[in-house]
């Protein structure tokens, strides 16, 4: 997708590509393509933006809260400015239970931000998430689709190294 002054379209690879996902359901199903399609619109823009949320909602010939209501509902979608790498720590009491509050801690004071937050140099957002299905492998955080799990205050300063370069 490109932006300019008040409009957001998909680039000619990004539409050809979008226009093959609605292409896959039967028509008037075309709401079906509506995740894979927000997933195409984030990769762009790396947040969902009002703007961008009612372009999705146009391609897919649906009002703008239906994109609204599944934008708010998956934690995966960003609804505000985030950094580079989001880091979705989780929260939950498996992960509590191995060790995830003091990794946490320093997880926040190493990125001197809190939940919500982006790191000044835009490098790294901190966002907390129910569970990641990871339970027997806490504490764990995801950034895109990959997961860092039994995480210790020093496996967490060597991933932030590798990530900032």
């Amino acid at each position: 997708m490109t932006e300019t002054k008040n409009t957001i379209t998909f680039t000619p690879e990004r539409l050809a590509k979008a226009k093959e996902m609605i292409a896959r359901y039967p028509e008037g199903k075309q709401k079906s393509a509506l995740m894979p399609i927000m997933h195409l619109a984030q990769e762009q823009f790396a947040w969902m933006s009002q703007e961008v949320m009612d372009y999705v909602a146009s391609l897919l010939d649906i009002t703008p809260v239906e994109v609204y209501e599944v934008a708010t509902f998956y934690t995966m979608f960003h609804l505000e400015p985030v950094g580079k790498h989001v880091i979705e720590y989780c929260r939950t009491g498996p992960c509590v239970l191995m060790g995830g509050e003091e990794v946490y801690a320093h997880l926040t004071q190493k990125l001197g931000v809190k939940k919500g937050q982006t790191t000044s140099d835009g490098l790294f957002t901190l966002k907390e998430v129910e569970c990641l299905a990871a339970c027997g492998w806490g504490p764990c955080f995801q950034i895109r689709e990959k997961y860092y799990m039994n995480l210790t205050n020093d496996k967490v300063d060597d991933i932030i190294r590798e990530l900032s370069r």
